[in-house]
């Protein structure tokens, strides 16, 4: 029997799975943030911890996994892999691959090698793989690298546009009310005074908002919107930088703002610009954390023949959980 490892390390959390060739899940371990750069020596020391309590859980060594997988948060450029190599190299798992957390989004989404994701929780970020093998990240790196959107600037939008109408410069709209009474004041210009005299942050979690109006406001609307405009011409470019134009493929939707916020005001146009650059492809909607995902690229690197009875285990045991999809995170 061949053993796997696969390790999904965020910037909250770490989760480690180890399973057998079937998919049947045989460990788990826990760690927490798993982000390089929030700490390279913390990091390491939260994924050995989950790794470890894996390993210990399925009663294997490290010798008897056949290969191991971590998908981390922060491992997007070549710089960031300098600082990884040899801090994964040093848990001892000889046969191992590093690759960004989106990657093992898009393989856990996705019952073959090539395809989409799209990713919108705390940030958003798309990734792309072909059939030959060739990769393409398009954004991740915040608004003023070309981005847009994900909770945190979602929140921002909201918090504006009461602003701005409380003020005169916007058009009327619902979140004027909204937004303060979800940050527990009676008016606009009690949070704003509040919120100078503090220095207070936005809270991410302020993006329900536009949710909660979106069918009676049109600001709220227009925000969701330009963030579905937005992810849409990421999948696009994505799309076209990689040849998949005439392929069949999945899209994959990661992250609350996408899987838990009502698809009505994002999904759909990022439905009409993938369609319209390749209309092969599906969307489909994350439903196995993406610890799977790591799983399943392990099985890939070790040439190992994946059958429906793998994804229909690993189904069964990883499902989405509520909490890894809670508040606004990837």
């Amino acid at each position: 029997m061949k053993y796997f490892l696969g390790v999904d390390g965020g910037g909250s959390k770490t989760l480690a799975v180890v399973s057998d060739e079937r998919g049947r899940i045989v460990g788990r371990g826990y760690g927490g943030c798993g982000n390089h750069q929030l700490g390279p020596e913390p990091a390491q020391a939260n994924i050995r911890a989950a790794v470890d309590e894996a390993l210990a859980r399925a009663n294997l060594s490290r010798g008897e996994v056949a290969y191991a997988v971590y998908g981390l948060a922060g491992a997007d450029r070549e710089a960031d892999f300098r600082i990884l190599r040899p801090l994964m190299a040093d848990l001892g798992l000889n046969a191992h691959d590093i690759v960004c957390d989106t990657v093992i989004g898009l393989r856990a989404g996705t019952r073959q090698p090539d395809g989409i994701v799209l990713v919108c929780g705390s940030g958003t970020n798309c990734y792309g793989i072909n059939k030959q093998g060739a990769s393409f990240q398009c954004g991740g790196f915040g608004y003023a690298y070309g981005d847009f959107g994900g909770g945190g600037e979602l929140a921002v939008e909201a918090f504006r546009a009461a602003i701005r109408a409380w003020e005169g410069r916007g058009e009327p709209t619902l979140l004027a009310e909204a937004v303060p009474a979800a940050l527990g004041y009676a008016s606009v210009e009690a949070m704003f005074h509040d919120f100078l005299d503090r220095d207070a942050r936005i809270p991410r979690d302020l993006v329900k908002v536009l949710f909660e109006v979106a069918d009676r406001d049109e600001t709220a609307r227009a925000i969701l919107r330009h963030q579905g405009v937005e992810l849409g011409l990421s999948a696009e470019t994505t799309i076209r930088r990689l040849g998949m134009e005439e392929d069949r493929f999945d899209v994959v939707l990661v992250g609350s703002v996408l899987t838990r916020g009502d698809s009505r005001y994002v999904v759909p146009y990022i439905e009409t610009a993938a369609l319209a650059a390749a209309p092969g492809c599906s969307l489909r909607v994350l439903t196995i954390e993406p610890a799977g995902g790591a799983l399943l690229l392990a099985m890939d690197r070790a040439g190992f023949g994946i059958g429906p009875e793998v994804y229909d285990n690993l189904a069964q045991a990883l499902p989405v959980q509520a909490v890894g999809q809670g508040g606004v995170e990837e």
